[in-house]
């Protein structure tokens, strides 16, 4: 069975058991933007798209107004768009509508493309085009964003400098789209609906490491942009958007960073009767022009006005009009040369995008270098800091041995030594060790925490990969509940390290729940399958299923321990275990 997150877990803690955290504990703090509006297929311009179930037997749940009755529809029906309604047909049926709310999970269908959609979605009409806005929480969308504007050189510090801007700019920029907050083309932020699984789970980890920061200045919400590579030199705003005020955070200066291995020109060429078509197509010059120059440059080197004969254009503004018209690749940059050859037009330039804010080829080489996500944002965004969406403060930082702990809350320093007591508590029921620390985060409050794990209720803390984040670190220890989470959330960081890519979700989740409490492995065998503890331990939707999953993999967990002794067992942990393996446990 394939994972979306194969080396992500949420370490279930069910709290009903052992006194569950209220719902609204420690609500004092500001509560966080927790979802945002985003265009699905903005490019594709749709005018129809079949409607699907996700899981068979279950109807499609939709409604024609928030306030309306839900309508389920047990088989494959369309949604039309006619001028500014829909068309809802479907089960011999037609519907008419100004607007259609769809609840997840939703299976669509259109140019040739299917997604499954987890998340509600919200259906339109403009003009004969469909308008599709996906509700998906922040930390999901950052997470989306992440995946699909980073490539295989990224690593740890990088993406999650990346993770930061991707909020910041989601959060604290408007994007002059009317029916979403923002689009899922590079015009706002790049969202690729099908994410490679193995960079979703990387980006995962960035979003949770930094989840629910954003950059400030001087006490005040800043903007982010990022740029593929800013070609040894960023941009300020003003060189890019001829109305954009300067900005102290984001200057035009030198990046030896992104140039480190020479940089990477690009040329390309244009036939006149192309750029024709794209400059009337965007009203930037009529059919008759003859020579295009550039007028005007700014502080980097980058063209800031061009002049179609003797008319004056953005250069921005042209370099968007031939992407979309073109490719992206024609123009990747306003930072080149350009002139006339007979019927065509010959650039010469370096950079892709517009240079200004986070040079990812930059922060990509520095954190090759060693460089961690805060130097990487001072280096992009002078002045600047990331600081908590919520409150504007910075996450305070305390080292421990083998771990750091993060805080908004200077008084959470007085439970490092419970922390301390874990970790290495963790590490003597487990034999293991890791070379790096782990990171525990303790959120302010429980809505904070939900939001930025994006966890049902029921669970405690979450671990993923080397991050641990908790609930509110004060309300754990009233409950009596601290130092059991945290050596529970410390042994899943020490089995994360040494898992491989294939390992089964319920063998890794078993190791912990018997170093945790062999208590739990005792008891007759589950009626679960391994392949089924693994489907439940992923998509648990309550918490007695969670339990129930749990306990069968514990005693899965403990039984191969038993079978084949500790060495064995992590031999397979790191490479996987034979099928063999995992039928005799049930075998008599």
């Amino acid at each position: 069975m394939i994972r979306p997150f194969p080396r992500f877990r949420i370490a279930m803690l069910c709290l009903l058991a052992i006194g569950l955290l209220p719902a609204n504990a420690n609500s004092e703090q500001p509560h966080l933007r927790s979802t945002l509006r985003v265009g699905l297929w903005t490019l594709w311009h749709d005018s129809n798209v079949k409607l699907i179930s996700s899981e068979p037997g279950h109807s499609i749940r939709l409604r024609t107004c928030a306030g309306c009755a839900a309508i389920a529809v047990t088989q494959p029906a369309s949604i039309r768009a006619a001028g500014d309604a829909l068309v809802l047909t479907g089960a011999g049926r037609t519907l008419r509508a100004s607007r259609v709310l769809i609840a997840a999970p939703v299976t669509l269908a259109a140019h040739g493309e299917t997604l499954i959609l987890v998340w509600p979605l919200t259906v339109t009409a403009r003009s004969g085009v469909l308008v599709l806005a996906v509700t998906m929480p922040v930390e999901s969308y950052a997470n989306r964003v992440v995946a699909s504007e980073s490539d295989g050189n990224d690593s740890v510090a990088s993406l999650q400098a990346l993770a930061i801007v991707v909020r910041t700019f989601a959060l604290h920029q408007a994007n002059g789209h009317t029916a979403y907050d923002l689009c899922d083309s590079t015009h706002c932020q790049l969202v690729r609906w099908k994410a490679d699984p193995a960079r979703l789970a990387m980006a995962r980890a960035a979003a949770l490491a930094t989840a629910g920061e954003t950059l400030w200045f001087h006490g005040h919400p800043a903007l982010a942009y990022f740029g593929k590579d800013c070609g040894g030199y960023t941009a300020s705003p003003a060189e890019i958007w001829p109305h954009a005020r300067p900005l102290a955070y984001l200057p035009a200066r030198q990046d030896s960073y992104c140039i480190r291995d020479g940089g990477h020109d690009w040329a390309s060429e244009i036939s006149f009767a192309d750029l024709t078509t794209v400059l009337a197509a965007h009203h930037l010059a009529p059919p008759g022009w003859m020579s295009l120059t550039v007028a005007q440059r700014g502080p980097s080197g980058r063209a800031v006005t061009l002049r179609v004969d003797s008319t004056p254009i953005p250069a921005e503004q042209f370099r968007l009009a031939v992407g979309e018209s073109l490719g992206w690749n024609r123009i990747p940059s306003t930072w080149f040369e350009v002139r006339r050859e007979g019927d065509r037009f010959l650039f010469h330039g370096r950079g892709w995008g517009n240079g200004v804010g986070l040079c990812q080829r930059g922060a990509t080489a520095m954190a090759a270098q060693g460089h961690s996500a805060v130097e990487i944002l001072a280096q992009y965004f002078p002045g600047a800091e990331a600081a908590d969406e919520a409150t504007g403060r910075a996450w305070q930082v305390f080292a421990g041995q083998g771990f750091l702990l993060e805080s908004l809350d200077p008084g959470d320093a007085a439970y490092m030594p419970a922390l301390a007591r874990a970790r290495a508590e963790a590490s003597q029921r487990s034999g293991l060790n890791a070379p790096v620390s782990f990171t525990v985060r303790g959120f302010a409050s429980t809505p904070a925490f939900r939001s930025a794990t994006l966890a049902p209720g029921w669970v405690a803390a979450f671990t993923q990969g080397g991050s641990i984040a908790t609930q509110p670190l004060h309300t754990l220890a009233a409950r009596h509940l601290l130092d059991a989470t945290l050596r529970h959330e410390f042994l899943h960081a020490l089995v994360e390290a040494q898992a491989g890519a294939s390992t089964p979700l319920w063998l890794r989740e078993g190791l912990v729940e018997f170093w945790s409490d062999g208590a739990r492995a005792q008891g007759p065998p589950p009626t679960l399958s391994c392949n089924a503890v693994d489907a439940a331990l992923a998509h648990s939707s309550t918490e007695e299923e969670s339990a129930r999953a749990h306990r069968a993999a514990a005693w899965y967990g403990a039984r191969l321990l038993q079978r084949y002794g500790r060495e064995q067992t992590l031999k397979w942990l790191r490479s996987g275990l034979p099928a063999s393996a995992a039928a005799s446990l049930t075998a008599r």
